[in-house]
């Protein structure tokens, strides 16, 4: 490690209730030369609470190579800085990752203050398996690849997790019943450390009809969790009608049948005419 060099702190932050912050992550942004937000605006409204006085500077997924680059240098000037993201643990699916790793090829001190993850709190209170768990981020915007993905995870044993935001929601519970069927089995935690705090546990349908009932319930950010199968399925007994009637629905027919190769290890060009059977039954 540099011995003149600042160190670069990886501090977790609230991510709704400001009193879940450790003592030490209050010292740290106290005392750091700079404090690196995804989202000054938002960081202001933890800062001015605790009377931190420390200077913000944006770092953003839209100025990031031109960001990190400058906390690189104040960092080798011997400057100790912090960063932060809007809420929970920074660089989950938050930016820094290139920060990050200046730092190390560089040998500058990186060290992890932890604290709130949406994603730890929604696993620890959702009663599925949580020693082995596989976590994707935020579904994609595009229908076509949620289904894609989502397929490719139709024999996952583990527990599934996704970050979904509210205009999005109601859309990725379709295709996961579509999908995994209306009787998978999902928590989802809406909300979380909020005022409007809200779990759901049950099948993929109830809760869709409860999310449904009450547009209210539409609002907010929330980590979605999909119990895993107990007994994957040989490929030979997966349903590749429904699989590929449902990419169908938003794929052309190449890269459909493609996709349910690779899923249920039959030929793609055998899948290929399934789907022009498929097109042709079409009302």
């Amino acid at each position: 490690m540099s011995n003149s060099a600042g160190i670069l702190y990886i501090i977790a932050t609230p991510i709704g209730n400001l009193n879940d912050i450790s003592s030490r992550a209050l010292t740290i942004l106290n005392e750091v030369k700079y404090i690196a937000a995804e989202d000054t605006r938002q960081s202001k409204k933890l800062l001015n609470h605790y009377g931190i006085k420390t200077r913000l500077t944006s770092h953003h997924k839209y100025n990031e190579r031109k960001s990190e680059q400058t906390l690189f240098k104040s960092l080798q000037s011997g400057n100790d800085i912090a960063l932060i993201s809007d809420a929970g643990t920074p660089l989950v699916c938050d930016p820094g990752a290139g920060i990050v790793g200046l730092c190390h090829k560089s040998g500058i001190k990186v060290v992890p203050i932890p604290g709130p993850s949406a994603l730890i709190a929604a696993l620890s209170i959702s009663g599925f398996a949580s020693d082995r768990f596989i976590f994707e981020g935020f579904l994609p915007e595009k229908k076509s690849l949620r289904r894609k993905l989502l397929i490719n995870l139709i024999n996952e044993s583990r527990t599934m997790a996704f970050f979904e935001t509210p205009h999005r929601i109601m859309g990725s519970l379709d295709d996961v019943i579509d999908i995994f069927s209306v009787d998978r089995q999902l928590f989802i935690a809406r909300e979380l450390t909020k005022k409007f705090e809200t779990t759901y546990s049950g099948s993929a349908g109830d809760i869709r009809s409860r999310l449904n009932a009450d547009i209210d319930q539409q609002k907010g950010e929330f980590v979605i969790l999909i119990q895993g199968v107990e007994k994957p399925k040989p490929a030979g007994e997966l349903n590749r009608d429904k699989l590929l009637a449902s990419l169908l629905r938003e794929l052309p027919l190449n890269k459909a049948s493609g996709i349910v190769a690779e899923v249920t290890g039959e030929s793609k060009n055998s899948l290929y005419k399934l789907g022009l059977e498929l097109q042709k039954k079409k009302p």
